[in-house]
């Protein structure tokens, strides 16, 4: 048992490494890599926790270490990212330092996390890596789609500004946002059950979509994150209309 206990630590390392290598990538220009390896460190986040679970593996180290963590991979790595494609569009080094804001936020997102009871099962606020799937897909869409729309947003002073304060805000605020791990014994008339289905056809029919057009597959990676904040804010407004009456 005593190695068994650090399969979870090992993996969340695993994590750490895919960000701190998808920075070095970001400042090489390739930032089609940087974005593989952001997937890859999700990939991790989501394993060690269900390693931690599986093994019965769960301690104040690993929680501290899975933090730090997404803090690089998830914080700083696509802020970086936008920061390298704004400032290769633009050439304006100081709106390209803009988007370095997520990287703030993201941290104070995951130290409120961890002193935060009411955050256990599902989420008050953004997720890091749902904040960060959304920058780092734009940034590989744009960067592997040269002659899209959204190419002539990344040149956008008003764009780059607006998007990264609405990451920003959503990461820190308190509107409540379901998460996606489908558990033993939820009901599935639940309203978060509901959602998390939703969301799951939401990314199939993007797929589609996506595959029908064309596009670049990333885009639905980006339409499902989108749609995840949509989702949640409907929720909310349903709820507190439903109380009012």
């Amino acid at each position: 048992m005593g190695i068994v206990k650090h399969i979870p630590n090992t993996i969340t390392s695993m994590n750490l490494l895919c960000g701190a290598m998808g920075v070095i990538f970001s400042f090489q220009g390739r930032l089609d890599i940087a974005f593989y390896l952001m997937l890859g460190a999700a990939a991790c986040d989501f394993m060690d926790g269900f390693a931690a679970r599986l093994l019965h593996a769960y301690s104040p180290l690993g929680k501290e270490l899975d933090s730090l963590a997404d803090a690089i991979s998830f914080g700083l790595l696509p802020s970086l990212m936008l920061h390298c494609l704004i400032l290769e569009e633009t050439g304006n080094t100081l709106i390209s330092c803009i988007p370095l804001l997520i990287a703030v936020f993201s941290a104070l997102r995951l130290a409120k996390f961890n002193i935060d009871d009411e955050q256990s099962e599902n989420f008050l606020g953004l997720p890091t890596p749902a904040s960060a799937m959304i920058a780092g897909s734009f940034v590989h869409y744009v960067s592997c789609t040269p002659d899209s729309i959204m190419h002539a947003w990344a040149g956008s002073s008003v764009f780059v500004i607006v998007g990264t304060l609405v990451l920003s805000l959503l990461m820190t605020s308190r509107i409540p946002m379901f998460s996606m791990k489908f558990k033993k014994g939820t009901k599935a008339a639940s309203p978060v059950q509901k959602m998390r289905i939703a969301l799951v056809g939401i990314f199939c029919c993007c797929t589609g979509l996506i595959i029908l057009l064309g596009l670049t597959w990333s885009m639905i990676i980006l339409l499902t994150f989108v749609f995840y904040i949509l989702v949640n804010v409907i929720n909310l407004i349903s709820t507190a209309r439903r109380k009012a009456k």
